[in-house]
């Protein structure tokens, strides 16, 4: 009986010793980081500077999105929480490699914008002073064309 007792408590030993290696084995840093590399996506960070061919999945995963977006209404391609402008949708995707079309917009040849509108002053030729320091007046007020206010004379009546 305590030959029987000795076998088993070495068999125990044993299947401890095997668990005890193949937790150490599955929970080293080296198992965990190589579990890790087989589940971790790559994640699209929006530096189109820095594309390689392994981003293609995260980008083809794009959107289109007609909608205004940093104050600018447009179409944007959006990967991720990055926002790319191009004038119109190209499908099925732009290509990140070709920057947008650049859209350039000109007024129309020959088109002069108008000019301000003419301002004027208010002349009262019974007191001999302008609007609004004469509040009324009684022969009627003369439109006389108003002077800038960078030191040119009064004009006179």
């Amino acid at each position: 009986m305590n030959a029987e007792l000795k076998r088993h408590h070495r068999s125990q030993i044993a299947v401890g010793a095997w668990a005890v290696a193949f937790a150490v084995l599955t929970l080293s840093p080296a198992a965990l980081a190589q579990r890790e590399r087989r589940t971790v996506r790559p994640q699209w960070h929006g530096d189109i500077a820095r594309f390689h061919e392994h981003d293609w999945g995260v980008w083809r995963g794009g959107r289109w999105a007609h909608s205004r977006h940093d104050g600018r209404l447009g179409w944007w391609w959006v990967v991720g929480a990055s926002w790319y402008f191009y004038p119109a949708p190209v499908y099925p995707y732009p290509n990140p490699w070709e920057p947008p079309p650049v859209v350039l917009v000109t007024p129309p040849v020959g088109v002069v914008p108008p000019a301000p509108p003419t301002q004027y002053w208010y002349y009262c030729e019974a007191s001999r002073a302008y609007y609004p320091y004469v509040p009324t007046c009684p022969g009627g007020w003369q439109q006389v064309l108003a002077t800038p206010s960078d030191g040119s004379p009064i004009p006179s009546k």
